[in-house]
């Protein structure tokens, strides 16, 4: 009897690695998006099994290097959205926008009394109303996060869905409503998509996401914005520039 943990033969495992780095070879020399030949093309390419081929293409898809369409293909990876953060700048503002066109579609838009913990992490009475809005962003037409932000109601009277579709947030926040955010608290970890969020992102469940909670603070001071958002882990990244004085072990 074989057992169900033995591993694979030397010539099976000779055999994925040949199209592995086939593939690698593919993925290195072509763009972005480049469709990839169909599994029995490369079966007969290679003079190996379909299994083979579709095990390889399985391995590279959960490294992030090769994605599946469903009724499409199988595709190289898209460009990564690249953010980037700098800390040296003064005023939130000033951060540079990331890569590409964002648009958004707002999924829930109400307004509710903050309750104890919302209230103090907004410096608000648990009866202050809290405008609470999830969207969607999308990257030139890709969904690309989920983005959960938590507002005093007050601050933001009058405004509208449709103000949250398109544009930068806080440009609006300060030319509509006089509200300038000056800095921001922000951490940032790994996290993996759930059923709702892989629904959302058009991604697998349990497909990793980059998890970024925000406070942010206006010029005054006050706490204007609570937000919590994720992002997609294989379309995004984000870079910083480091500064090292003379004195830097």
């Amino acid at each position: 009897m074989t057992s169900s943990n033995a591993k694979p033969a030397p010539r099976a495992t000779a055999k994925r690695d040949l199209v592995r780095a086939h593939l690698l070879d593919i993925i290195e020399k072509s763009g972005p998006g480049t469709s990839l030949t169909a599994e029995r093309d490369l079966a007969t390419e290679l003079g190996v099994s379909r299994p083979t081929i579709r095990a390889a293409i399985e391995d590279l898809i959960r490294s992030g290097l090769l994605v599946r369409q469903h009724g499409r293909g199988t595709f190289t990876a898209p460009q990564k959205v690249t953010q980037e953060m700098t800390g040296t700048t003064t005023n939130a503002l000033a951060v540079p926008p990331a890569e590409g066109e964002w648009t958004s579609h707002v999924v829930s838009f109400a307004a509710n009394p903050a309750g104890p913990a919302r209230g103090t992490r907004l410096g608000l009475d648990a009866d202050d109303l809290v405008l609470r809005i999830v969207r969607v962003r999308y990257v030139d037409g890709e969904p690309m996060s989920i983005e959960r932000i938590e507002l005093p109601a007050h601050l933001v009277e009058g405004l509208r869905e449709a103000d949250l579709e398109s544009g930068n947030f806080y440009h609006l926040l300060r030319d509509r409503f006089q509200v300038t955010v000056m800095d921001a608290v922000q951490t940032i970890e790994p996290t993996v998509a759930n059923p709702e969020q892989a629904d959302l992102l058009d991604c697998p469940v349990y497909a990793p996401l980059l998890q970024i909670e925000r406070v942010t603070r206006d010029t005054t001071g006050r706490t204007v914005e609570h937000a919590h958002s994720v992002y997609r882990g294989d379309r995004y990244r984000i870079t910083s520039k480091l500064r090292f004085d003379a004195d830097s072990g």
